[in-house]
């Protein structure tokens, strides 16, 4: 079924049927709930922006998961350059064990995002690679090292209580 998105069908499909998705996307890669937060806001008011036409909903999708993560790299690009860290800050803390997700948004960026476009939004490799302006085989390279970064350190943590 061939559906253009125009005017501001694009924004009122894309609330209805990706606000979820794109808020997970922000919460997967923002340093904080409260970033998480502003990126979804910030998404949706590019989009509105836009004026961008749309060939279906799918592409949509695409469009918004692309802007979300590159809305978070410039967050912690931003952060970078602006906060030092604190010497406490860096230590340990205590606190309950850290899920999967938590595990999964701690790999570097590249491997994090292709893991999480895979498992948890089911995009192929390719669909991937079209989203973060990669190649398939380069997707293919960060979800395997994205899943042995996550059985090291999941493996390496059930050692550490035995």
């Amino acid at each position: 079924m061939a559906m253009q998105l125009r005017g501001d069908a694009p924004f009122s499909y894309a609330m209805e049927h990706y606000l979820d998705t794109v808020y997970r996307a922000a919460y997967h890669n923002a340093p904080t709930v409260q970033d998480a937060e502003d990126v979804t806001q910030e998404v949706f008011e590019a989009l509105l922006r836009s004026g961008k036409a749309f060939a279906d909903g799918e592409h949509l999708k695409a469009w918004l998961l692309r802007v979300t993560v590159n809305k978070c790299r410039n967050l912690h690009r931003a952060r970078r350059q602006t906060e030092v860290p604190l010497a406490e800050a860096d230590a340990p803390q205590p606190g309950p064990e850290p899920s999967v997700l938590d595990e999964v948004r701690s790999l570097p960026e590249p491997y994090r995002n292709a893991i999480y476009l895979h498992y948890i939004e089911g995009y192929t490799a390719k669909e991937i690679g079209e989203i973060l302006g990669a190649k398939r085989n380069t997707v293919l390279s960060w979800l395997s090292r994205g899943r042995q970064a996550l059985r090291e350190r999941m493996i390496g943590g059930f050692d550490d209580a035995e």
